[in-house]
């Protein structure tokens, strides 16, 4: 029997890498722990939003995470691999930036919503679906509340998890129609706001408007984290045993 644990995983971390942005620099530590703690070992490779636009620009790896940091320089390089994952089965996770263009992309392609917009990368549109939120969470701490049998629930092992918020915009409008199409809506702070989306029927599809990467220290993975982990090993042992 294959142990899944033992083989190397290809990540894939799409975003315009920084030293300002407190994520970017957390994921060293997070990798390092992950292989220490739960024996999951990822290759991680960062790839700039521009090189995203590429059409083989996640091809090849065993997961996406597409982090914190928008405005990206190319919103449609976000949007390609974020489609790509979706679309060919690739372990995606997306944190804040990373939730909101999940959402973006899956309006645009799947719901036919071609000129919803991200308030931030286009102030001057007509159609938001991503706008700035009445309270900015940056900065703020809150309950999320976690529906049983979801992806999430799994992930994180509780139907209640407190997390830290850092983010000014999300998700308003057309909701419903994003439900309608199959997205599902898994995780709400106390006022009813949505704050994590999943794809039920893909190998491993979460996005989470918190970052669950700053949590701590980085010396314990966040539960989200660890997930999309055994989910990319997980994935590159199937491609081992096809190959």
């Amino acid at each position: 029997m294959t142990n899944s644990t033992a083989r190397t995983a290809r990540l894939a971390l799409v975003g315009d890498r920084s030293p300002n942005v407190a994520s970017h620099t957390r994921v060293p530590l997070l990798l390092d722990a992950l292989a220490e703690r739960d024996r999951l070992h990822l290759d991680a490779y960062w790839i700039p939003s521009q090189d995203a636009e590429a059409e083989d620009a996640v091809r090849g790896f065993d997961a996406v995470w597409v982090l914190p940091g928008s405005p990206y320089r190319s919103e449609a390089g976000v949007l390609a691999v974020v489609r790509t994952a979706r679309e060919e089965g690739i372990p995606f996770l997306g944190t804040c930036g990373g939730f909101q263009h999940a959402l973006l992309e899956y309006a645009r392609h799947v719901c036919g919503l071609t000129r919803v917009a991200h308030a931030e990368n286009d102030p001057d549109a007509d159609d938001f679906l991503i706008e700035p939120l009445a309270c900015s969470l940056v900065g703020h701490e809150a309950v999320v509340r976690i529906e049983p049998g979801s992806l999430a629930q799994a992930a994180i092992g509780s139907e209640r998890t407190v997390e830290r918020y850092f983010c000014a915009y999300g998700p308003s409008r057309h909701l419903d129609t994003l439900r309608a199409h199959g997205l599902r809506f898994t995780g709400h702070d106390e006022d009813g706001h949505v704050r994590i989306a999943e794809l039920p029927g893909h190998p491993f599809f979460l996005a989470t408007l918190f970052q669950p990467e700053l949590s701590g220290d980085g010396s314990r993975p966040h539960p989200v984290v660890r997930a999309l982990a055994r989910a990319a090993v997980g994935h590159a042992a199937e491609a081992g045993m096809r190959a």
